[in-house]
């Protein structure tokens, strides 16, 4: 067959200008048509197709469990986990200063007849012991006398607990519980810097990270140095020292680092690193970076995990109030009057942060807090009527500056000030608002005058209370309301924010799904506005008047989003720790349409 082919081809070759070719036969004649195949069995008279499901519209959260301790203004809920093994919620209780042990496996979808007041849920309370056996450097037993737990994190049977020292300024300790019964059991303890504030597992549990604060003393006296500490975890083991991410290498660098917008604001000659604080951690989606809050500073550090390594510090920036999406109350003397105020900047200074992916790249969320640093050996923090304004300022905001308006606003001491001793600008504290940054550090979004303007509209004059009493508009002058707690999670194909503002104490649900446009979802307070109460917190124990135990959840610190697979009700849950009212409350997540 091969030597006949050739063989054709090179004859056809060989004529084809003399009468052209056709390598291949001609088309044989059409077959007959077969016979038609046996017809399918018709459906049941009057069936139709499976209907359409209607469009998500929002979400609904529904209270259905709590727990009270009675315990009021002294940090009696604080930072909550949940362990979805065991359906078990675990709540930090600073003031009797124990872990809170919560049995949520019985939970059903009923919604609470009275969840201002509800305590449906019984704590079986774990103490912590007064002094702790860790190696030091040197790999030598040190003991360490323990103070108050700050934060902790769950991951398989492994309880982690940050304790702070008796004495804050020095190194505290990691507690590690084996949390496999229900009676936890103590293992082993390590040492990290001082004031440990937080602490969470790396994605596969094989890196405890810590941030250890490193708060000054009251006096100024002593300011030990903010760090990152890293414990490796094997087989649910902690090794017995952690690694320390120190910020010494930046001390060369303040100057830089203040003109880049990175706040620093204590006592002359305080070095970088002591001036740094580490607030709160998250990691990337490829478990590969830390992103690590610097509330005071307004700045993020990005950690290399495998190079144990500080990538770089990250300035946040500004908010400019100054323009009308930006716009906010600045007065406790004046009701509700949320407008735009030039010369006026907000820094973001987060507290709580997370992250989730979009696109294969991981996006950081941030509940924009603010805070200042106010001691008795030195503030920061003044009102505007006690600073002088630039004239160029005062020419700025002529019109709109009144003594019982802009000069109320509590402001940073510690920028804006030019050579003459003057200020060309106000930096506020917070952003009143949440934010999402790409992993390079830009923002991509900021829900703006959003969190005001809807609690404003809710609540009227009653907008921006404090928790301590309902006393309207009584924050306005300071944080606003105050983005402190937050969670993400995932239902269905959307991505959700949850964010908990502390004074108002309620929570904003935004649809974040794409980071560069997220849209507001709902908003859910679990608080009566009109009961009369107070709660002086300077004193402790604090002293309670009125009808406090009506007024329901007060301080959200923290929230955890349980996915509906791990929830005891097949619905996602989200658990919100109340540290002014000391209680625990635990919503339904359900879809509306």
């Amino acid at each position: 067959m091969k030597k006949v082919h050739f063989l054709t081809a090179a004859i056809c070759l060989s004529t084809a200008l003399i009468a052209g070719c056709d390598l291949e036969g001609k088309d044989g004649a059409v077959g007959p048509t077969g016979p038609a195949g046996t017809a399918g069995t018709p459906g049941a008279p009057g069936s139709t197709g499976a209907a359409g499901e209607n469009a998500v519209t929002g979400l609904q959260l529904t209270a259905i469990a709590r727990m009270t301790t009675s315990t009021y203004g002294a940090g009696a809920a604080e930072i909550v986990q949940y362990q979805p093994s065991s359906k078990r919620i675990y709540v930090v209780n600073g003031a009797a200063n124990r872990v809170e042990i919560l049995a949520a496996s019985g939970l059903t979808s009923t919604a609470l007849n009275d969840p201002l007041t509800a305590n449906n849920l019984t704590s079986q309370p774990m103490s912590f012991p007064a002094t702790v056996t860790v190696k030091n450097a040197q790999n030598l037993d040190e003991t360490i006398s323990l103070g108050f737990a700050n934060s902790i994190a769950v991951y398989g049977n492994t309880l982690a607990v940050a304790m702070e020292n008796q004495q804050k300024t020095s190194a505290g300790a990691v507690l590690f519980y084996d949390i496999s019964a229900a009676v936890p059991v103590f293992k082993s303890a390590v040492k990290v810097g001082a004031l440990p504030d937080m602490v969470t597992f790396n994605k596969d549990g094989s890196l405890i990270i810590v941030a250890n604060e490193g708060e000054p003393s009251a006096d100024y006296t002593i300011d030990p140095e903010g760090s990152v500490a890293l414990i490796t975890m094997t087989n649910g083991d902690a090794s017995s020292q952690a690694e320390f991410i120190g910020f010494s290498g930046f001390n060369a660098d303040k100057a830089t680092l203040a003109a880049k917008g990175i706040k620093f604001a204590s006592p002359v000659n305080t070095t970088v690193a002591q001036d740094i604080e580490p607030e709160y951690i998250t990691v990337s989606v490829d478990n590969k970076k830390a992103y690590v809050s610097l509330q005071e500073n307004n700045a993020l550090a990005v950690i290399d995990l495998a190079g144990r390594k500080i990538d770089k510090l990250v300035a946040l920036g500004f908010k400019d109030h100054s323009i009308a999406r930006n716009s906010l109350d600045v007065s406790n003397q004046n009701g509700v009057e949320i407008q735009s105020y030039p010369g006026v900047f907000g820094m973001y200074q987060p507290d709580t942060i997370a992250s989730y992916g979009w696109k294969g790249a991981s996006y950081i969320v941030t509940a924009n807090e603010g805070d200042a640093r106010d001691y008795a050996g030195y503030t920061e923090q003044k009102r505007v009527s006690a600073i002088t304004r630039s004239p160029e300022l005062q020419a700025k905001q002529a019109g709109i500056y009144s003594s019982s308006g802009l000069a109320r606003l509590n402001i940073s001491t510690a920028m804006g000030l030019n050579a003459n001793g003057q200020y060309d600008a106000l930096y506020a504290y917070g952003a009143r608002s949440f934010s999402i940054w790409d992993q390079n550090g830009i923002q991509v979004f900021d829900s703006a005058n959003d969190f005001e303007r809807i609690a404003a509209g809710i609540h009227a004059d009653k907008f921006n209370s404090n928790h301590l009493a309902n006393a309207g508009d009584n924050r306005s002058d300071d944080k606003g309301p105050e983005p402190e707690a937050l969670a993400l999670g995932q239902i269905g194909s959307r991505q959700y924010a949850f964010i908990g503002a502390e004074r108002m104490s309620s929570i904003y649900v935004y649809d974040i799904t794409n980071p560069y446009a997220p849209t507001f979802v709902d908003y859910v307070i679990n608080r009566d506005m009109n009961v009369t109460y107070n709660i002086n917190d300077d004193q402790q124990p604090a002293v309670v008047t009125g009808s406090v135990e009506l007024a329901g959840d007060l301080g959200p610190e923290s929230l955890v989003f349980v996915p509906e697979s791990q929830s005891p009700t097949a619905k996602p849950l989200l658990l919100m720790a109340n540290e002014v009212s000391g209680s625990l409350t635990v919503f339904e997540i359900n879809k509306k349409y």
